[in-house]
């Protein structure tokens, strides 16, 4: 890992080996793989037709269901925010342990003493009503539009909690990753906000420049963002050691979440001043390109805000003019996140074009506006020949834009060929796991079993882990000539393919979620006979 303050410096590529690595350890699993040894896409065995055939006769039988998506490896959840994901139950507990108190009217957690109008967070632990009113003040729990309307009281949630997640953050993210690993993941991209008062404190100081690159320069001045990313990765290096710690990761029985590689995104808050949003950029890109434990930088909070919508091309072309400064940073937007009533007409028409031919976009989070799109067919073929992916996160969605079913553009972009990933966004917030949204995915869209194999392998595909992919071309899904007749789960990989495989965090993992499909076959089978 990069981490100047203590000059230890080290290549992304080694840091990522070493966290891939230690879940690569492939052991032979029961028989059932396929050879994938001719030259066209990876066939499907009789294993995987049978699989299928399977889970076509459990469609009306709710538990079997349930099941067969917990076990069903899906890849990687490249959408998630931290803080958001983490279990409400969680977040209360931390509420009490760090002796915070609640709010009456709003049930936002507040620091001690507790002042008029709150009362202290202990009571969560003995009033059950109060714990339920909390509960769903502070998630989706339950939740009726009314009143309120699903977009605001998603976004309210945040700051409602914050208060009892910032202390915690390697305890947040102990909950998040056991969780990923329970449900049959193998790698996470999570969003953080590193150093937000550093980099609010320059912005403010040096104020704002119409000329990017003017402004850029005076933000490097004397050091001063270099000391901004020292302080974010201090942040982390914090949070890890604290996650390390609560995982018991080092010890002789760690939590199942300390085997799964992760990625840091550093959110940007786009309801701010420019200079701060600029400022933001500026610090994820130093850190994508620094420190091998952030890849790329995202652009958080509503895209309706009134900064937000004002400032929107801006936004993008501060992205383009960075992009150009760093171009090994990674760059996947919150971009779509919009629907008809939500905002006017004209700001559903540019959105995403903006984000894929502007800001460089490697990955669209939400893209839900694509059908109000300007020239939208040629936005598609774009999106299709760069491989820009889609992060759909389906039931955030639809509590947020209440978009669901026929209206969400889920199938139109599979039909044009744009690269389709599931992720949850905030399945603390949501109430969910990423098997609720593979299960409402097949059920709402009659995915077959080979089309939920190939969502969970796009979402490793697209994921900004380094090396070479395990798969000759994207979205085909054939094996790289090293591995193409081996078989994973059957036997080790040989020579030429073990070699590939130490060599790309990326292809290493690729590969253990391909082990993990000849497993779950096999069991699945297993339990017919």
């Amino acid at each position: 890992m990069i981490n100047k303050s203590h000059g230890l410096v080290r290549s992304r590529r080694s840091v990522l080996l070493a966290l891939a690595l230690t879940t690569l350890a492939v052991s032979p699993a029961a028989a059932g793989a396929d050879a994938g040894a001719d030259a066209g896409a990876v066939r499907a065995p009789a294993a995987e037709h049978r699989v299928a055939a399977y889970l076509e006769s459990i469609h009306d039988q709710p538990e079997e269901l349930a099941s067969f998506f917990r076990r069903l490896p899906k890849g990687g959840d490249l959408h998630s925010h931290l803080s958001g994901a983490a279990s409400t139950e969680l977040l209360m507990d931390l509420a009490v342990e760090d002796g915070l108190c609640i709010e009456n009217d709003t049930q936002r957690a507040l620091p001690p003493p507790c002042p008029a109008g709150s009362r202290p967070a202990a009571e969560l632990n003995t009033d059950a009503g109060f714990r339920q009113q909390v509960l769903r003040a502070w998630s989706m729990q339950d939740f009726t539009p009314g009143a309120e309307s699903g977009h605001d009281h998603f976004f309210a949630t945040f700051g409602k909690f914050g208060e009892a997640t910032w202390r915690h953050p390697g305890r947040v993210m102990a909950d998040v990753s056991n969780t990923v690993a329970r449900q049959n993941q193998f790698y996470q991209e999570l969003m953080i906000t590193p150093n937000s008062q550093g980099a609010k404190a320059l912005a403010d100081r040096v104020g704002y420049d119409a000329n990017l690159p003017q402004l850029h320069r005076k933000l490097l001045a004397d050091g001063a963002m270099d000391q901004v990313v020292r302080q974010a990765q201090t942040e982390a290096d914090r949070g890890l050691a604290e996650f390390r710690a609560v995982a018991h990761c080092d010890s002789a029985h760690p939590d199942p979440g300390c085997a799964v590689p992760f990625l840091f995104i550093s959110q940007v808050s786009r309801n701010s001043t420019p200079e701060r949003v600029f400022t933001q950029m500026v610090l994820a890109m130093e850190l994508a390109e620094r420190d091998p434990r952030f890849a790329a930088v995202n652009l958080v909070q509503p895209e309706d805000g009134v900064e937000s919508l004002r400032d929107y091309s801006l936004h993008m072309r501060m992205l383009n003019y960075l992009h150009g400064v760093h171009p090994r940073a990674h760059i996947t937007l919150h971009a779509g996140e919009l629907a008809p009533g939500l905002v006017k007409p004209e700001d559903l028409a540019f959105h995403i074009r903006e984000a894929v031919n502007i800001a460089g976009a490697e990955r669209i989070g939400h893209g839900v506006d694509i059908r109000h799109e300007d020239r939208r067919d040629e936005l598609l073929a774009t999106m299709a020949a760069r491989h820009v992916a889609v992060e759909v996160p389906l039931s955030s969605n639809d509590q947020i834009l209440g978009v669901s079913g026929p209206e969400h553009p889920f199938p139109l972009y599979r039909q044009r060929g744009v690269p389709v990933v599931l992720a949850t966004d905030d399945a603390g917030v949501s109430r969910i796991t990423i098997s609720d949204e593979y299960l409402r995915a097949a059920q709402t869209y009659d995915l077959s079993y080979r089309d939920l194999k190939e969502l969970a392998r796009a979402s490793l595909e697209y994921a900004f882990l380094p090396g070479r992919s395990l798969w000759d071309a994207p979205g085909r899904y054939r094996r790289v000539r090293e591995c193409r007749a081996e078989r994973p789960g059957e036997r080790e990989p040989g020579p030429g393919c073990a070699r590939f495989l130490a060599a790309s965090p990326k292809a290493s993992v690729e590969w253990r979620q391909e082990v993990a499909f000849t497993a779950f076959e096999h069991r699945v089978l297993a339990s017919r006979t």
